[in-house]
């Protein structure tokens, strides 16, 4: 109606409503605001108030979602945080706080900066203060315990503080090989490889307690599980089978256990993130370090191995859904995943339903260091992503401007941005609601 009143002159109905109107109106959108900023102040009083004293942690006890043998399907008792009513009101409560921010603040929630062990985190105060980067990945050994990292984390967290909301902070806490924080409070975590031998019951009760860790050390959500199903031999692909980061089982093994890693997670307030869809198990080069062998000739839209993505996303509700740079020549032959609108969109959007965060692989990786950093951010986001993912801090601000400048100049983008932006929004602060 709008639109057509905007074509054929003002609305008399319109045009002779009484100011009084107008004021209401402007009252009801303050009260909405104010209530957004006091939801982030609270959130800011809790995160700044955690405990950072003993390393102890107490766990609570993970939902169950299967039958004690570990085997049979039975129905979820989600936690009320994880609810769909709980959902629909953070969504709603996102909305509001991303109205309130300029569109360049919009596209900083869209890039997650790493922080390396030994870096002082001052180095990223700026990133965070004044280019209001919204999430951080901790990457390297840390060693330092639990203790060790939240104090590292409050620091960072502090440069957030003042414009009114929180960081998102991430790991790959995978277990094996692939553990970047270790220490006085942390378990040595087996092998994703070890895990897939477990029950399903250890495995939740396990995750419970590693998540429990994780949440006490300031840590929102572990990069993890890797659903991936290797279907080569499994010294020759090396990014998965070699290193022993799946759970070695058959696909529907694989996302059982997936699942049952997310929930133990879940019940410690940590998010989970299944990665690498569509899956790394037909590869034989690792996405990190060459951008040779990473094409997957064999995954199609009825894969085995795609459907165990599919059953871990519709069963776990992960928290985020990491994106391969692998190229898939049955899926888009064009592009790695994460670029791939076919692949981001319609596959894991619309075919598998899934409206979370869509997370990248590190997008300084070998994978795609043929293109143009400042385009990588725009590509993923016009697939259908929404975070950026970097583990070289050199791309941080050539990846944050390119989108900045790509919303500026597209109004579609923009929009896209702003979704965007809204999604990850609305996990802050269900991961915030589960303190």
């Amino acid at each position: 109606m709008a639109q057509e009143s905007g074509r054929h002159g003002r609305n008399p109905e319109r045009q002779g409503r009484p100011s009084w109107w107008l004021v209401a109106m402007a009252a009801v959108v303050a009260v909405a605001l104010a209530a957004g900023c006091a939801w982030w102040a609270v959130a800011l009083q809790r995160r700044h108030t955690g405990a950072t004293g003993s390393a102890s942690v107490t766990t609570p006890a993970a939902e169950p979602s299967r039958d004690t043998d570990g085997t049979s399907p039975s129905p979820t008792d989600t936690p009320s945080s994880h609810s769909p009513a709980a959902d629909d009101d953070a969504t709603a409560r996102a909305k509001a706080a991303v109205e309130a921010m300029t569109l360049e603040d919009r596209a900083a929630q869209l890039v997650m900066a790493p922080l390396s062990y030994g870096t002082d985190p001052s180095a990223l105060s700026s990133l965070i203060q004044d280019e209001r980067i919204g999430s951080v990945i901790l990457m390297g050994n840390w060693d330092n315990g639990v203790d060790g990292v939240r104090s590292q984390v409050n620091l960072l967290q502090s440069y957030a503080q003042d414009r009114g909301d929180t960081l998102l902070v991430a790991t790959d806490q995978e277990g094996g090989l692939v553990q970047h924080l270790q220490g006085a409070g942390f378990d040595t975590m087996p092998s994703a490889r070890d895990q897939g031998t477990m029950t399903l019951t250890q495995l939740r009760d396990d995750a419970a307690q590693w998540g429990a860790q994780l949440r006490q050390a300031g840590v929102d959500v572990d990069l993890a599980p890797s659903v991936d199903t290797v279907v080569i031999d499994r010294a020759s692909n090396e990014p998965i089978g070699a290193l022993d980061r799946d759970f070695g089982l058959d696909a529907e093994g694989n996302a059982r256990h997936a699942v049952a890693f997310i929930e133990g997670m879940r019940a410690s307030g940590v998010g989970s993130a299944v990665k690498h869809y569509p899956g790394l198990g037909a590869v034989a080069g690792n996405t990190d370090f060459t951008d040779t062998g990473i094409v997957d000739d064999t995954t199609g839209e009825d894969s085995d191995e795609l459907a165990a993505f599919s059953r871990a996303i519709r069963e776990g509700s992960p928290a985020m859904v990491m994106m391969s740079l692998a190229t898939y020549a049955q899926l888009d032959p064009q592009v790695p995943a994460a670029f791939s609108h076919a692949i981001v969109t319609d596959l894991l959007r619309e075919r598998t339903g899934y409206r979370g965060v869509v997370i990248s692989d590190s997008l300084s990786a070998s994978a795609v260091a043929g293109y143009d950093p400042s385009q990588l951010g725009v590509m993923l986001i016009e697939a259908g992503g929404d975070l950026a993912c970097v583990n070289d801090p050199s791309y941080t601000m050539p990846i944050l401007d390119g989108i900045r400048a790509k919303a500026a100049a597209d109004g579609d983008f923009a929009a896209k941005v702003t979704a965007s932006a809204v999604r990850i929004m609305a996990l802050k602060m269900q991961l915030e609601a589960a303190d």
